[in-house]
Order: structure tokens, then sequence, then C-alpha cells
């Protein structure tokens, strides 16, 4: 009779193979994460390009308004692009922006603002809710850039050094006064007018203060420029 031939059994409990084991599963999982975290912020870095900004069809009426600015242009060549003005530059701040930036998307689709009248038809709505938001966060992406502990009042004019001398007293932040520099303020609807605390053609235009800071390297995107739902 012949007998089986017999297989020694392959020792996976011994402390040499398991080590092993868990040595070849750490760094798979460590170039994967690796792998994620460069592919995350290439996606991220990717969303806060001009060029991402107004690759949808309704931001082409406030970007050709930013090129004919300041911010876009100027005698230093200081530059400022829509993220830098409308993303947060924080890292979870932003994460948020980016997670409601489907609104963009979603009104896109829907052709919300797909033209210039249906555009000029939301402005008033769209720029009081950048304002509102540009307030609620002390003009934060603003003071990116502008700080009033590094202006030389002294070589502004009267009104502007005025302006900024009493803001800190007076807990005013940049969009107290500073709307409608770079996109067109809009006229407010008749009923709106009695309501308004403060007319965006009242407010004191800044004059080419785009060339005294440097902005941000990484900063937002246009879902609170163009959203006409929120």
């Amino acid at each position: 009779m012949i007998k089986p031939k017999h297989t020694p059994a392959t020792n996976t409990g011994s402390p040499k193979f398991s080590f092993l084991k868990w040595i070849s599963f750490a760094f798979i999982f460590m170039v994967l994460g690796v792998l994620g975290a460069v592919g995350f912020d290439a996606a991220v870095g990717y969303t806060n390009t001009v060029e991402f900004c107004t690759s949808c069809h309704s931001q082409q009426y406030p970007f050709e308004e930013l090129k004919k600015s300041t911010h876009w242009s100027n005698r230093t060549g200081v530059h400022a692009g829509c993220p830098d003005c409308h993303v947060p530059h924080s890292f979870f701040p932003k994460m948020y922006a980016k997670i409601m930036a489907y609104k963009d998307v979603y009104h896109e689709l829907l052709g919300t603002i797909e033209t210039k009248e249906k555009f000029e038809a939301h402005r008033w709505e769209m720029a009081n809710r950048v304002w509102a938001k540009m307030k609620a966060t002390n003009s934060r992406e603003c003071r990116s850039c502008h700080s009033f502990d590094h202006m030389d009042l002294s070589a502004q004019d009267r009104f502007a050094r005025k302006k900024h001398e009493k803001a800190g007293d007076r807990n005013e932040t940049c969009i107290d006064c500073h709307k409608g520099i770079v996109h067109q303020a809009p006229e407010p609807p008749a009923d709106a007018k009695d309501t308004a605390t403060e007319s965006p053609t009242d407010a004191q235009p800044a004059k080419d203060t785009a060339t005294e800071a440097q902005p941000a390297a990484d900063a937002t995107t246009p879902t609170e420029t163009t959203d006409p739902k929120n």
C-alpha cells in the first residue's frame, strides 16, 4: 500500500512570518496614503485656479469685470484671482467651501444665470450674500493681503486715512466700505432701498489697494460669487 506524501505545514503562526506580514501591509497602506494625499492636494489645488473657477459659462460675466480691476492688473504686478478673494485659505473653512460649491454645479446645469440678463436679475441677491459672508468673517480673505497694522496712512488721501484710522475702533471691516471695487456694484431694487444699511454706490472705492499687498498663494473658488440660491 502506497502512503500519501506528507507535506509539511507552513508555520504561518511564527513570529517572523507575522512581522513580515504586518510590515508588508504597513508599507502598502503607506504608499496608498501618500498617493491619496498627493492626489487630494492636486485636486484641491486645481479647483483653486482661475481657470477652474471660470470654466463655467456663467462665470465669464464676473471674470470680465475682474480683468478690468486693479486686483487683476496694476503698476506693481501684484495679482489676485477668484480664489484669492472668494475661498478661505485655512484648511477646514476651505473644505467647507469646496463642499458647498455643489450649488454652483447645480445652478449651472439649471441655467439659473446662464445669460447676461439672468445674471443681472440675480446680481443684487448674489452680491449681498457675498457681502454678508465677508462681514461675518471680518473680511477674512481680504485680510490675507491687507492689514491695518501695515498700512502707510500718510500715503493715503485724506478720506481713506480718516476711515482707516477709525475703522479698528469702530469694529469695522473691509467690506463695510469697499463694495463694488472689482465687480460691478448692483443697483438695489426699489423694495430694498429702504432697508439697505448702505447702498453699494455710497461706498468709497479702494484706490489701487491691490498693488500694496501680495495675494496668498492658495485661496477660493467662485461659489460665493454666483450662487443665487442658498
